[in-house]
């Protein structure tokens, strides 16, 4: 995995990874929710001059069962380029697969042949918990130092705190935990960067015995879920600051810097106010010498007849947007927000980012409007848009419909089934199109459902820049 020269999917600014080649090949978590199956790394075609483009042409089963494969990225990427990494000359090349239900942590290598991914090497949960003090294993970040492996649990069966992991680049052992200082912080979700300004920041979602076995009703009304988002100083592991968004905006999970490393903004998606249902994108920025978190968005509940509505909702007689994933293009332009409860992907403009302007959408799933997908009319989808993945290009949009087997249980109870579609971007003016040649679905995954997309050679959300 180490060059002479660097990795021509590496770039050192945001500006020239939007001039990279499109991707080829797609690289699709797919788990089984009985567990008596392996989850898999799925390979998808996503040139359009190739006669399999939209289908599945790779698959790698797991060696166990129970893994319930949910994030994973790169071993390295485009942040070994800063000046202060001490591996310039890494390769991307391994997915860190990480198994949320497990522990264990999948290596996957997509050489040499890269439609038939190899597992090469899987570290067991007991390394995580006596190195690093973690388990549950979350989302995975190529650093300019190492690989960065957040965790929602503790050892040993303790609930927390979660946090951050650090996995070598080489040798993918666990070095130990990132944090020599966590100051308040116990849940733990994302965790994302201002590389060139030393900062880390990172969500709250829930303690493994508040999300595996799907949301819970009184704690998520008792305000109990996370909501706040916590700042650190990157270089000295330290925690600096905690923002609380108000105990009532449940779940701020996914994080997205500006790509730009001369910004000091980023967006954090809100999954549930349990004011009202509405759904919900804040902006953190500076404020003085402190950092301070601006709402900017919000989507409110859609009305729905309770006969429609899964048991969980059918007290509210309403529709949670449920934003779940959001995912910013590489030029800091196009934001977008995947609203899994009521099946819509939204695009916003952000080029003014405290007064993002709504510039696109579709609907496809969702929990009363089924939305079908326009190549197959018939088909009444479940699911929605949750996972979303940009090209680096900012031309192509990806989104995946499960969010997590039992909350896909409680929220569509007769099946979430499996899907993945793309849509075109309109670069100029905004607006999204659903590609009526792009749509593996149903039996093409066998019977697993569908979670992240990792595009070959780097997308929006995988990686960082040290140059403007």
């Amino acid at each position: 995995m180490t060059r002479w020269t660097p990795d021509p999917t590496f770039y050192p600014s945001p500006r020239e990874a939007v001039t990279a080649p499109a991707e080829k090949l797609a690289y699709v978590a797919a788990f089984d929710r009985t567990a008596s199956r392996p989850d898999a790394i799925v390979v998808l075609d996503t040139d359009p001059e190739s006669p399999d483009y939209g289908r599945v042409v790779g698959w790698t089963d797991l060696p166990y069962v129970g893994d319930e494969l949910h994030h994973f990225g790169w071993n390295a990427c485009s942040s070994a380029l800063c000046p202060t990494a001490p591996h310039p000359h890494v390769e991307r090349r391994y997915l860190i697969v990480p198994g949320l239900r497990s522990s264990r942590i999948h290596v996957v290598d997509t050489q040499p042949d890269p439609r038939q991914p190899q597992v090469v090497k899987v570290i067991g949960p007991e390394e995580l918990a006596k190195r690093a003090g973690y388990s549950r294993p979350h989302t995975v970040h190529c650093g300019p130092d190492g690989i960065y492996l957040s965790a929602l649990g503790g050892a040993d069966g303790a609930e927390g705190p979660g946090g951050i992991a650090i996995l070598d680049h080489t040798t993918f052992e666990v070095r130990g935990a990132w944090e020599a200082d966590r100051g308040p912080q116990f849940l733990a979700y994302d965790l994302w960067w201002h590389l060139t300004q030393d900062v880390l920041v990172t969500s709250e979602w829930g303690t493994p015995s508040m999300i595996e076995d799907g949301i819970i009703g009184e704690l998520l009304l008792g305000r109990r879920y996370g909501h706040a988002i916590h700042f650190w100083d990157l270089a000295k592991r330290r925690h600096v600051q905690r923002v609380d968004l108000g105990d009532q905006y449940q779940m701020p999970l996914e994080l997205r810097p500006a790509h730009d490393p001369s910004k000091s903004y980023g967006f954090v998606g809100v999954v549930i106010s349990v004011e009202d249902l509405s759904a919900s994108v804040w902006l953190w920025h500076r404020d003085g010498d402190a950092w301070a978190v601006t709402k900017v968005i919000d989507i409110p509940a859609e009305p729905a007849d309770p006969a429609d509505l899964p048991d969980l909702l059918k007290p509210f007689g309403a529709v949670p947007p449920l934003v779940t994933d959001i995912d910013l293009s590489v030029d800091d332009r196009f934001l977008y927000v995947s609203c899994w409860g009521t099946g819509e992907l939204r695009q916003y403009d952000v080029s003014d980012p405290l007064h993002p302007v709504l510039t696109g959408s579709v609907h496809l799933g969702g929990v009363v409007r089924r939305t079908a997908h326009p190549s197959a009319p018939d088909e009444a989808l479940a699911g929605g848009p949750q996972m979303v993945e940009v090209s680096r290009d900012g031309r192509r949009v990806y989104v995946s419909n499960s969010l997590y087997g039992a909350w896909d249980d409680q929220f569509y109870p007769d099946g979430v089934g499996a899907w993945l579609a793309k849509l075109d971007v309109d670069v100029e003016a905004g607006g999204l199109t659903p590609d009526e040649r792009f749509f593996p679905h149903g039996e093409e995954f066998r019977g697993l459902r569908v979670h992240q997309t990792r595009l070959q050679g780097g997308d929006a959300s995988s990686d960082s820049y040290c140059f403007p």
